[in-house]
């Protein structure tokens, strides 16, 4: 039968002195620490950050049973994520960049009465000698960019997290380079924070947390205020922001799946009213984002009644046409020839859908395709004169193109002549010199043949 430490202890073997500073939080004594060597700085690990270590672990006996240092690799976890034992979750988050100490860990800090075979036997005090070389704060973005790191200061509780849509209470402190220019306790719903002047990195964070988290972001220009700043708070381009962000509570938007027919109807029409209210205040990207949420709701939705029906293509339809819309203020050809043949989908020869289609071909240059969208709108619409005007423009932009690319192959068909005309006097030049050889080569045979 295999013996604990503390048993092996008794059979009177060599043991590590029970010594150090208690640092667990009930102060039972299940995590005591002895600093070795002092680390540089302030600064410690928090919760999430990513912390890089070297460790030896042994037995209260002195016997090691595992070894970073051994391996010659950094071992890193996430802090306070429950990746570790929790004796390294309470202990690492003591540390300083630098520091090198002892830990002892009770089993009910370590592994328990389970232990670890064949290392480490149950109910095994554990010794480690940990040094902490590095921590960064945990990345929040969905590319992974580095774009938003969080640093919490204060663990939330649960796993849910708010969601496009969701009602969140927040308190929000924002800064850059030291100064705080934002400071408010507000309510507002996610996908309305860039109208009450929050950096789109705000809302990303936001939906990163728990309830009754507190935490530090830092907040690159990419999901800041990019390269244009922000003249209210007096942000210079480029900038990189740091808030302070405490989620007080929230109540997530319903998904699409928790809703009946009834209510994604119901919230589609309020969603639509808030973003052509958006739209109507210059805030496209917010427009589209709630005309998104009216095609996830509705885009897949299937036995409805014909009244019904007929609601959920109206909104759709709307929806594509106004994010189509939307697409052509922000400059975004592609997402508009998709939500156009959308709405073509749902109701074929729309009047907006072929007029704003033809828009986003005459901007990426398609003219004769543009020209082709704007006739139809004619035909089908002779009251709509901008149509029949965009038509003699895109004729007019197709004739320029036919003269520029006649001059272009006229040049360039001189070229070609000019060159095969060059090639032709070498190639004859050639020809000469070739009669020379073989005159050469003649008299030689007559030669060879005389000697003969």
């Amino acid at each position: 039968m295999t013996m604990t430490a503390e048993e092996q202890m008794s059979e009177g073997q060599h043991a590590i002195p029970m010594e150090g500073e208690d640092i667990t939080p009930k102060k039972d004594g299940g995590v005591l620490k002895l600093v070795k060597r002092e680390g540089t700085g302030t600064e410690l690990p928090m919760t999430g950050d990513k912390v890089f270590v070297h460790y030896v672990g042994t037995l209260l006996d002195g016997s090691h049973f595992d070894s970073s240092r051994d391996r010659g690799e950094k071992f890193s976890f996430e802090l306070g994520k429950g990746q570790v034992i929790k004796a390294w979750d309470i202990g690492v988050a003591t540390m300083k960049v630098g520091e090198l100490c002892q830990l002892i860990c009770k089993p009910e800090y370590a592994y328990g009465s389970a232990g670890s075979p064949p290392k480490i036997p149950p109910n095994a005090t554990l010794v480690f000698e940990v040094e902490l070389f590095e921590f960064r704060g945990e990345d929040v973005t969905e590319e992974e960019d580095g774009g938003i790191i969080r640093r919490i200061i204060t663990k939330g509780q649960g796993y849910s997290k708010p969601n496009e849509g969701a009602s969140v209470d927040v308190i929000v402190v924002g800064s850059c380079e030291g100064r705080v220019f934002d400071e408010r306790e507000l309510k507002f719903e996610v996908g309305d924070g860039e109208g009450l002047g929050f950096p789109v990195g705000v809302e990303k964070a936001i939906m990163a947390m728990e309830q009754e988290e507190e935490a530090l972001f830092n907040i690159k220009p990419k999901y800041g205020f990019g390269n244009a700043g922000n003249a209210k708070y007096n942000i210079p381009g480029g900038a990189t922001l740091q808030y302070k962000i405490k989620l007080t509570a929230f109540e997530k938007a319903k998904e699409s799946w928790e809703m009946n027919t009834v209510e994604k109807l119901e919230q589609s029409s309020i969603v639509k009213d808030k973003g052509t209210q958006y739209f109507k205040e210059g805030k496209y990207k917010q427009a589209s984002v709630q005309y998104k949420r009216i095609v996830s709701w509705l885009e897949h939705e299937s036995g409805l009644s014909e009244e019904d029906e007929n609601k959920a293509k109206a909104l759709r339809l709307a929806a594509h046409l106004n994010l189509a819309m939307c697409f052509l203020k922000l400059q975004e050809p592609n997402q508009v020839l998709e939500n156009c043949d959308k709405a073509l989908d749902l109701q074929a020869s729309n009047e907006k859908a072929l007029f704003r289609r033809g828009e986003a071909l005459f901007g990426m240059k398609e003219f004769d395709k543009a020209r082709d969208d704007f006739q139809q709108v004619a035909q089908l619409y002779p009251a709509n004169k901008a149509a029949k005007s965009q038509v003699s423009l895109c004729q007019k932009r197709i004739k320029e193109q036919h003269e520029k690319d006649k001059r272009i192959y006229a040049n360039m068909f001189q070229k070609f002549a000019d060159r095969d005309s060059k090639e032709a006097e070498t190639v004859k030049g050639e020809g000469k010199a070739s009669d020379d050889d073989g005159m050469e080569v003649e008299n030689g045979e007559k030669e060879v043949a005389s000697e003969a």
